[in-house]
């Protein structure tokens, strides 16, 4: 993977971020496993894959401070991302949730606040809440996960809504419901989605998807593995910003590999036909 400009997102305000990040769900909570972990989210950082997703929710803090110490001394070189959870998204809480994660992050800054998924705050204070730490220099920009059309809709009608740079959700081969309705109105409003769990957790969550003969005909046409084809897949379009988990340096190459496929127009039919975009509009799924 490179850092050209086919390989990059840009933001509404313009910060150019990789169509693949890195993802960093259940990691740090392993001992054990930790040097491998933090190698592999430096070699991603320089095979471009830039962009750190973590969240306080993680592992009790445990995979921010994992991320905190795979980023030191390449802090200028990292797209950090953390969320928040629902009930700590209140204007006193949220300040302090923020600082809490920027002090196991070890850093002054974050590049992208998420809400992480909806709760009883009200979005309003959230917003506000988001907006004042953007004017406090403590984050960069922020946006949403999980929230399906309705809730976005509500989200823009909000003062200050109309900066939410992206919105954080499930979405894999085998869980394309967001096509229905929600992928084309945030397209509209140029809002990118961020695809967490891209790889549906290596299969796991949708079974027979490795397994599948069309995902595996078509990966071994191009010499690669199947979840690699997925991770393809889901960035298709140029407008989806992924962020598969990788414990490895293995998998890490793997994953930065995925952005150079190019799966051609039968492909894409083949795939269609394997696992069908949903002919209805279906709850938002998640994890």
């Amino acid at each position: 993977m490179n850092n050209s400009t086919h390989n990059r997102i840009k933001l509404q305000d313009g910060a150019s971020v990789p169509r693949i990040g890195q993802g960093t769900w259940f990691m740090g909570e392993d001992a054990a496993n930790r040097a491998e972990e933090i190698a592999a989210l430096r070699l991603g950082v320089e095979l471009g894959m830039n962009l750190i997703d973590t969240a306080e929710m993680y592992g009790d803090g445990r995979s921010e401070e994992l991320v905190g110490e795979a980023i030191r001394g390449i802090r200028d070189d990292v797209f950090l991302v953390s969320k928040v959870y629902p009930y700590n998204a209140g204007q006193g809480s949220l300040i302090r949730s923020c600082e809490d994660s920027l002090k196991r992050l070890g850093t002054d800054h974050l590049d992208l606040y998420l809400l992480h998924w909806r709760g009883n705050v009200p979005l309003e204070e959230t917003v506000e809440g988001m907006e004042a730490l953007v004017a406090a220099g403590k984050i960069k920009r922020w946006g949403v996960s999980n929230l399906d059309t309705e809730d976005m809709k509500e989200l823009l009608r909000i003062p200050g809504g109309e900066h939410c740079a992206v919105n954080q959700v499930l979405y894999h081969l085998g869980s394309r419901g967001i096509e229905h309705e929600l992928l084309a109105w945030e397209r509209s409003h140029k809002i990118p989605v961020m695809a967490y769990s891209p790889l549906a957790q290596a299969g796991s969550l949708r079974k027979g998807l490795t397994e599948n003969e069309t995902v595996q005909d078509i990966a071994l046409k191009h010499g690669v593995t199947p979840l690699q084809i997925m991770l393809a897949w889901s960035i298709r379009d140029g407008d989806v910003i992924a962020i598969p988990k990788a414990a490895s340096r293995q998998h890490v190459a793997e994953n930065a590999a995925a952005a150079q496929i190019r799966l051609s127009d039968d492909e894409l039919w083949m795939l269609d036909e394997a696992f069908p975009q949903p002919a209805w509009r279906v709850p938002l799924d998640m994890i």
